[in-house]
């Protein structure tokens, strides 16, 4: 399904001025094996105003948590961050290798092919805050994502798990 379709859908839950505001492009998340206990989730962000993408919840998971991969001491490693900031009318991508959504003490296992519900919450420059909520693909375990178009979150890095 398109997200048009789901910020359509969405728009009876969630005021509308949030719906205007960030508009979210292929959302997805990465299969499971059964015993797996973390995902990732990857999509692309765009406001039309300065905006903060500040939490995350999703109901297969015990916490979700927005995540940046980044080099410390010549070493990739992965941190949580307290948000992403969304620039006024550029695109910004959650995609491997970059910042990225976990979610942790999974529920259950996810399978391609299936639907996953992600709450996004963000701020605006007055601290208001409103969610968005959208259906995210389940993709394959081996999935790798095209290469987004405009400006991504700076890393390059479109590989990885």
């Amino acid at each position: 399904m398109k997200p048009t379709l789901f910020a359509l859908l969405a728009a009876g839950l969630f005021s509308t001025g949030a719906l205007a505001q960030v508009t979210v492009t292929d959302p997805w998340v990465r299969a499971t094996v059964p015993a797996a206990k973390s995902a990732g989730a990857f999509m692309q962000l765009k406001s039309a105003s300065a905006t903060r993408l500040v939490g995350v919840s999703t109901p297969v998971a015990g916490r979700a948590e927005i995540h940046e991969m980044a080099m410390e001491n010549n070493t990739m490693r992965m941190r949580a961050v307290d948000g992403i900031d969304l620039p006024a009318g550029q695109p910004v991508n959650l995609a491997s290798g970059g910042y990225h959504l976990m979610f942790f003490d999974l529920k259950r296992q996810l399978k391609e092919g299936e639907t996953v519900p992600v709450t996004l919450v963000v701020q605006d420059a007055a601290k208001k805050r409103s969610s968005v909520t959208v259906e995210a693909q389940v993709k394959p375990l081996t999935y790798v994502a095209p290469a987004a178009q405009g400006h991504g979150s700076g890393h390059g890095q479109h590989q990885g798990h």
